[in-house]
């Protein structure tokens, strides 16, 4: 990925813009990376494969739904959107459930981001 480095030079009064193109720098790709790491193959309350399926969009047919929603528009879950779902799944399952979906959502936007300064 490369960033614009504008440089102003100002021949007979006028701001003339130069640009320069750098790599940007991720310092917190090994962060981000290992944050993947132990969420999605690490231990826990549900199965690897599921937060997998979750963090990339994809869910069963009940948390499609949660899932759809945490991607879109996370601001409007609602506990009983929640509610919904505690007959069938611990606390601790619907944590991770969550925390794979804005996972998922927030790696699709940084994605998304990268692109465009790529295209830019």
């Amino acid at each position: 990925m490369r960033r614009r480095l504008a440089e102003r030079d100002e021949p007979a009064g006028r701001s003339v813009e130069l640009l320069q193109w750098r790599p940007v720098d991720d310092r917190f790709a090994p962060l981000r990376n290992a944050t993947a790491s132990a969420l999605l193959h690490g231990p826990g309350a549900t199965p690897a494969e599921l937060r997998q399926q979750i963090a990339a969009g994809r869910a069963p047919g009940e948390l499609m739904s949660l899932v759809h929603k945490i991607w879109s528009r996370a601001y409007t879950v609602t506990d009983q959107d929640l509610d919904a779902l505690r007959n069938r799944y611990t606390e601790e399952q619907l944590f991770e459930v969550i925390v794979a979906a804005a996972f998922g959502a927030a790696q699709e936007r940084l994605a998304a981001a990268r692109r465009a300064l790529e295209e830019a």
